[in-house]
């Protein structure tokens, strides 16, 4: 399967030192991931220069170095060297040539936003799926090939490690795929020569300002996925002002664009809805048409959800009423919104939800408030060595539920203490909220709290089964711990026994 380095590099800038016949067999940006034949690309990244291990990845095997600036071997007359401007650009071109563009051989839809694009394209993935076609996810919870899942390390993979799986999703057959892109894998040039057939947007909130440190870089980034180097259908949500921005551009451009929104000016958007429990019914107006459908889904954020896949579904070419009847069953995406079921409850609804920013925690919270009976208990924290000027933000946002119970969410290298007082500075209602540092406690300390009718809402990992303390990955699931919990809680009132 192997390339020459010339055909590799023949069409991105660089120049090629040495022999560029040479065979590779494959593509690393880790020297101690190198196999014999592979290129190396010397990735200058956020804490370390990849250029520091070019002798390392030669040690291995490596036959071409790709480098920005001349790198001195101590052993190298054998290895060949290309000397680009950029070596993300010009890893992500070569795993386009190296796997023979694999994007181009079915229809993908990417999915960028700041909320919203997980749930998004499960939505898109079942619908296409219900149309008939072989599908394929690309995103957080994991990706998806055909019926077979796998575990993801990030959103949005490294070039050469989606390609390679854009590759084997085209070689399974798949005809259409849904993808999460991030900003960072767009800043960082991930998908750079990937072919999209759409493109969508969700939303623009607070998030990743560690990263892209203000709104305006931030959005940047959003935006590359709709410029003239990402040509597609547009599926845009013009309920900010990022998404107005965008529409602009794109209009201007001539891009095929449908809108969406809760405003009637969006060509999607919402004539009723009936919020329930369990499910959602609800009435749109797509481009002057009315549509009913229910969904199993809850909450106006997951309106805004669907809006966004009916417009990928439309821009894919699947027909309205196809779209509807497969939303009528849609399953949850895993650790969105996710109610947690246990034999006996006590009449207290528990949610796990992947809320982790100031606006899809009150989204969150605001769902679960329309469809309840009694009062919300919000238990959450915020990640460390992340965005930390969000976390007071986040405990404002916290208090729109009637009690809140702060607590740790995957510290990483920070001390809890501290991530946890940059929460409570932005709490001002000391009687209204409490501090249980340990999650597991915090959980246990929401349901004994609640009374029947009340709901719990376990905010900010999701589907994440781990806790990330340190440099140790914990065994963690805020699914499993309710689960435990509540059923703990039912045996202390003489219910069901807990589980094992």
């Amino acid at each position: 399967m192997g390339k020459t380095c010339s055909e590799l590099f023949s069409g991105a800038a660089g120049t090629i030192i040495g022999d560029g016949s040479v065979e590779v067999e494959g593509l690393a940006y880790r020297s101690d991931r190198v196999r014999p034949g592979d290129a190396f690309f010397c990735i200058v990244g956020l804490t370390t220069d990849g250029h520091t291990f070019a002798q390392d990845a030669i040690d291995r095997g490596a036959r071409v170095i790709v480098a920005e600036r001349k790198v001195y071997l101590a052993d190298a007359t054998d290895v060949t060297e290309v000397i680009v401007p950029d070596s993300r650009k010009a890893m992500a071109e070569a795993a386009v040539a190296f796997y023979d563009h694999p994007s181009s051989a079915f229809q993908l839809a990417g999915v960028t936003g700041t909320n919203g694009k997980t749930t998004t394209t499960y939505l898109v993935e079942h619908i296409a799926r219900v149309a008939g076609r072989k599908t394929g996810v690309i995103g957080t919870v994991g990706n998806v090939i055909g019926d077979v899942r796998e575990k993801a390390e990030h959103t949005t993979p490294e070039s050469p490690d989606l390609q390679a799986l854009l590759a084997r999703m085209r070689d399974a057959g798949c005809e259409t795929v849904a993808m999460e892109v991030s900003s960072h894998a767009l800043d960082l040039m991930r998908t750079w020569g990937t072919d999209f057939a759409v493109t969508a947007f969700t939303n623009l909130t607070q998030d990743h300002l560690d990263y892209h440190h203000t709104f305006d870089a931030y959005f940047a980034a959003k935006a590359l996925l709709f410029s003239a180097d990402y040509p597609a259908r547009r599926v845009i949500g013009i309920g900010d002002k990022w998404g107005r921005e965008l529409w602009r551009r794109c209009s201007e451009r001539g891009d095929a664009v449908i809108t969406t929104g809760f405003d009637a000016e969006a060509q999607i958007h919402p004539v009723a809805v009936e919020y329930g429990a369990a499910s959602t019914a609800l009435t749109l107006d797509v481009r002057g048409r009315q549509v009913e459908l229910t969904y199993p889904l809850v909450g106006r954020f997951n309106v805004e959800n669907v809006m966004t896949a009916f417009g990928i579904g439309l821009a894919l070419g699947i027909a309205a009423e196809d779209i509807a009847r497969a939303l009528a069953d849609v399953p949850a995406p895993p650790g969105r919104l996710e109610r947690v079921a246990v034999p006996d409850d006590g009449g207290v609804s528990v949610y796990v939800d992947y809320a982790h920013t100031p606006d899809a925690l009150a989204k969150a919270i605001a769902s679960i408030d329309a469809v309840g009976e009694g009062r919300t208990i919000v238990v959450f924290g915020c990640g460390g060595d992340r965005d930390a000027t969000k976390r007071p933000i986040m405990g404002a946002k916290a208090l729109a539920a009637d009690y809140a119970v702060v607590t740790s969410d995957n510290p990483r290298h920070e001390d809890p203490g501290a991530i946890i007082d940059d929460i409570v500075a932005g709490m001002d209602d000391a009687a209204r909220f409490e501090v249980v540092p340990d999650r597991r406690a915090a959980i246990a300390r929401a349901i004994e709290l609640a009374r029947p009718g009340d709901a719990v809402l376990v905010a900010g990992k999701g589907h994440e089964d781990y806790q990330l303390v340190g440099d140790e990955v914990l065994a963690f699931d805020d699914r499993a711990v309710a689960a435990e919990e509540l059923a703990r809680a039912a045996a202390a009132r003489g219910g069901d026994t807990p589980c094992a």
